[in-house]
């Protein structure tokens, strides 16, 4: 991701396990690493996990903190940002540590700026996080399914995106495997998750999604089937609905809102 300044993209390796900040040239070319890291540390299911895999990187809305999800490790790393040097320092606490085996895999932050959510890859579940944004510490208060009430994970079944709605009322999770779009209720005060139903996405393997700026629409996108499908979003439950459009892509991935200067 570029940090709020511009000067910077950090990033995330799965593969070895490590993070980094590049700085950004006035060409808009990437330059040498500023800051690496190599994560280490025991695994709770070697043959599942392996290993370290740090799988998304975010900064707070104060560019001062930048949250690692690590599947492997099962923790959530909290690094202090420097955006004139391009540094991450271990915070103190240096991490977060979540249900062994649960596969921390992509994370966020609500509009409020005092909780969070991180999507669990192994065990299909959402933890609840408060977050002390002077100090830069999550403190988690609640984990949820994202399966549907009475239906267990089988081999196969894997978590993947999460967002919160831009009001701030409700949150989204989608299911690989169920093929569907988890929807939460998030409460104003205390940030905690209230299940409000499940939405098949009308297809396989929808490993992302988008909402809308304008929290409209949400757009997901189904790697194994290949096809985005668009769901109108009530403003009142925050449930889906199929609006009857969608489009033909190659194993969609991953998609993004751009705003367009005029």
């Amino acid at each position: 991701m570029v940090d709020r300044t511009g000067k910077n993209v950090l990033v995330a390796n799965y593969g070895g396990g490590s993070i980094a900040a590049l700085p950004i040239g006035p060409d808009g070319r990437l330059g040498p690493a500023t800051s690496s890291i190599q994560h280490s540390g025991t695994v709770a299911d070697p043959k599942r996990q392996g290993g370290p895999h740090a799988h998304s990187i975010n900064l707070d809305a104060a560019n001062r903190f930048a949250v690692v999800a690590d599947l492997g490790l099962d923790k959530l790393f909290v690094y202090r940002f420097d955006p004139e040097k391009g540094t991450l320092t271990p915070n103190d606490p240096p991490f977060t540590q979540l249900e062994r085996r649960s596969g921390p895999r992509h994370f966020t932050f609500h509009p409020d700026g005092r909780h969070a959510y991180v999507i669990n890859e192994i065990n299909c579940t959402v933890t609840a996080l408060d977050y002390d944004a002077a100090r830069g510490v999550l403190t988690p208060i609640g984990t949820v399914p994202t399966l549907p009430a009475g239906v267990e994970v089988k081999p196969g079944d894997s978590t993947a995106e999460v967002q919160v709605h831009p009001s701030g009322k409700f949150l989204y999770g989608s299911n690989r495997g169920n093929d569907s779009i988890a929807i939460f209720a998030i409460d104003a005060v205390t940030g905690r998750l209230t299940p409000v139903g499940h939405q098949p996405t009308q297809g396989k393997t929808p490993r992302n999604f988008a909402i809308d700026p304008a929290g409209r629409f949400l757009l997901a996108e189904n790697q194994n089937s290949g096809t985005i499908v668009v769901f109108k979003i009530d403003p009142a439950t925050g449930k889906l609905s199929p609006t009857g459009h969608s489009v033909e892509v190659p194993s969609p991935v991953c998609v993004k809102f751009i705003p367009i200067e005029k």
